[in-house]
């Protein structure tokens, strides 16, 4: 089994969205029943951000043996990483929003949001219109 099949099963058994194999209990939850597109792309960005965790420390440890260290090259490398971590993190506060029926998309950008939003999380531009004015 190859190494991000391993991480991605883990989180998953710690997020409790598949049995533990201790024949029941709180791990035996089914997934959240969100848009399935909105699940595929957190699987994907989970997958991106394992990755890019990886390469940043395999990275950090090529140049450390090296005794060489290119700050430039490690801190886009990390900016990278907390872009994805943010839309990850995103993506699944929209999936446990689902329930509730809480979403829609940015006029500027279409990133998803969640109802009651004020602000675009990636753009940052206003999602609601100021009353009167």
């Amino acid at each position: 089994m190859a190494l991000m099949d391993r991480v991605r099963d883990w989180k998953d058994r710690r997020d409790g969205l598949v049995p533990d194999g201790n024949g029941g209990g709180p791990g035996t939850a089914v997934a959240p029943a969100g848009d399935p597109a909105l699940v595929r792309k957190r699987e994907a960005l989970a997958g991106e951000v394992a990755e890019a965790q990886f390469d940043l420390g395999g990275l950090a440890y090529e140049m450390a043996i090296r005794d060489h260290f290119r700050l430039d090259v490690l801190t886009r490398r990390a900016a990278r990483l907390q872009e994805l971590d943010a839309e990850l993190a995103e993506t699944e506060r929209l999936l446990r929003l689902a329930d509730g029926g809480a979403s829609g998309s940015c006029r500027s950008c279409g990133a998803l949001h969640s109802r009651g939003a004020v602000f675009c999380w990636q753009c940052g531009s206003r999602l609601l219109e100021p009353v009167g004015g």
